[in-house]
């Protein structure tokens, strides 16, 4: 019984290969933490919310004020691309906000390395 290859070769008139060796496909060594720590993120401090129907939304102008869910004082959260890993409160920085982290609970920064 002729195998697939020979039937080729014998369809395309070309003598038949020789069976070669099969090599495992690897994937290059990389270092995953190094390029982990490349990736740009984006991080940001949650103030609170709050709901309001769209016709609040509608009626609010340059002076409004809408009341959020968090309580004045309160630790705001740290968001990394939307997900919580903390709380942190709002300082000055120079002419700048900043924000002093007061604790990390989502993020597992050691397993970067």
């Amino acid at each position: 019984m002729m195998s697939d290859t020979d039937l080729i070769a014998g369809l395309l008139n070309e003598p038949p290969v020789e069976d070669a060796p099969v090599l495992e496909a690897r994937a290059p060594s990389r270092d995953l933490p190094a390029l982990m720590r490349k990736i740009p993120v984006t991080l940001t401090l949650e103030v609170g919310e709050a709901r309001l129907s769209l016709h609040d939304l509608a009626q609010l102008r340059s002076d409004s004020v809408v009341e959020l869910d968090t309580l004045a004082g309160a630790p705001l959260i740290i968001k990394v691309n939307g997900t919580a890993i903390g709380h942190a409160e709002v300082v000055v920085s120079g002419d700048s906000h900043a924000l002093r982290v007061l604790d990390i609970d989502g993020l597992d920064l050691s397993s970067l390395g």
